[in-house]
């Protein structure tokens, strides 16, 4: 009686196990997927429908961006106090900020060649004087350095930590990890506190990323509707040209990183196949921040490392930004006949280079740094932007599905420099990502819950 009293549960659950629809449709990753395909369908056949579905998208990424100064907040002051030397901080932020320059610099390098050799905007003619500048997002701005530096200073201890300014963030974070490192005993209880803190905001974190299929379905059900395929066929060859751009920086340049540090792209892709779905379906990259946080501890990476290089690396390490920057101020030089030489090319490469930080964290800051940067060196006209405005949301794909994965190669990076990587514990994690993962989710389905969420 007993013995088939145990085998029950085992007979009951064997179904369960058989079902592979039943174990996709549990995957966040096949979620999203599922809900994008429905956002198209209802995009084009119900546009008018579709059209009114914005707020979806904009509330899952509002409820995102409500989390994340406090999960930069727990990683980044619990990893400056766990450190056994703060002189570690500054070495890993000094290593990050080179590393951000020289991809950055590698990014629009090439943005600037492909534009030069394939020519996108050759033959458009385009008389700038019947185009409409007046509603371009950052037309008439500039960057200015003293207020960037003055963004970073926020205005009080709290309020960096109840904004949304990631830098400011930031500084309050490691300054606050730093005292608690050398406040010995008295220290250790509010660092306690707050790992007991960052349980809570983990688990919140995987409360809202079970919506992101709902913000999914909003974003592009809106898009098609809106865009159609009108422009693409206007645009279609620039689209085309930046995509293809954006799949060989990723096999090459990242792929190359990636084996450097004994990783393969492809794996590494598929283990953050969910942040990736996410960041292109509603082209914010801020929204998996905490996820992909979370993520690189659990693939080695140590969290004094992720702590500072990630939540820097989402303000100020944009690489698919810096290939579209270079690109797209090429494209409209040729759309309205101007000729840039290669010394008013490079010069701008410099402006943009530092403007694209003074935007760190403003929605749509690669087109803006765009706006303020585009006459100051090349004399293209603002409104010549009102050529791209209308299909910028859809080269901002690749600018968020590079950044995304670019910066979470950046962290493995400086782990590795830091000797703070555990490249075993990483090709173990991808592993049983890709391969053993429907096996242990029906070893340990319940501990793999536990995981989303726990961030110890």
């Amino acid at each position: 009686m007993s013995s088939h009293t145990m085998q029950d549960p085992q007979h009951s659950a064997t179904p369960k196990q058989r079902s592979r629809f039943g174990r996709l449709l549990r995957e966040l990753w096949f979620q999203v997927l599922l809900g994008g395909v429905l956002g198209i369908l209802v995009g084009f056949l119900l546009p008018s429908v579709g059209q009114q579905l914005t707020p979806l998208s904009d509330w899952f990424i509002a409820l995102v961006k409500m989390i994340i100064i406090p999960v930069v907040f727990c990683v980044v002051t619990l990893g400056v106090a766990s450190m056994d030397s703060l002189r570690k901080a500054g070495r890993i932020g000094i290593k990050a900020l080179g590393y951000f320059i020289v991809l950055s610099l590698i990014s629009m390098l090439i943005g600037l060649v492909v534009a030069n050799v394939f020519h996108p905007g050759d033959g458009m003619n385009i008389d700038v004087s019947k185009l409409n500048g007046d509603k371009i997002p950052g037309a008439g701005k500039s960057f200015d350095g003293l207020e960037f530096v003055t963004s970073l200073i926020p205005t009080s201890f709290f309020g960096a930590l109840t904004g949304s300014a990631i830098p400011a963030a930031l500084l309050v974070s490691i300054v606050f990890g730093a005292a608690l490192n050398l406040s010995g005993e008295s220290g250790a209880v509010l660092t306690s506190g707050i790992r007991a803190l960052s349980t809570v905001v983990f688990r919140i974190v995987g409360w809202l990323m079970r919506l992101a299929p709902i913000g999914t379905f909003g974003a592009l059900a809106a898009v098609v509707a809106k865009y159609g395929f009108t422009s693409l066929q206007q645009l279609g060859y620039l689209i085309l040209l930046f995509t293809l751009t954006c799949i060989v920086y990723v096999l090459v340049v990242l792929g190359i990183i990636a084996r450097s540090c004994g990783l393969n792209i492809f794996t590494v892709m598929r283990y953050f196949k969910d942040e990736l779905l996410i960041a292109l379906a509603t082209c914010s990259s801020e929204a998996v921040l905490p996820q992909v946080m979370k993520k690189l501890e659990n693939m080695g990476v140590g969290r004094p490392t992720v702590g500072i290089v990630i939540p820097s690396a989402f303000s100020f390490n944009l690489d698919g930004s810096a290939i579209y920057l270079t690109m797209a101020s090429v494209f409209l030089a040729q759309a309205v006949g101007i000729h840039l030489s290669w010394e008013q090319q490079l010069a701008m490469v410099g402006i943009m280079m530092i403007s694209s930080k003074g935007t760190a964290g403003v929605t749509g800051g690669a087109f803006i740094v765009l706006a303020g940067s585009l006459g100051a060196v090349s004399g293209i006209p603002t409104a010549a932007l009102a050529l791209i405005v209308g299909v910028d949301r859809l080269l901002n794909e690749g600018r968020v599905f590079i950044n995304v994965i670019g910066n979470v190669l950046a962290a493995v990076v400086i782990g590795k420099w830091e000797k703070d990587f555990d490249p075993e514990q990483a090709r173990k994690t991808l592993h049983a990502a890709g391969r053993k993962k429907n096996e242990i989710e029906a070893k340990a389905p319940d501990n793999l819950e536990a995981d989303k969420v726990d961030v110890h």
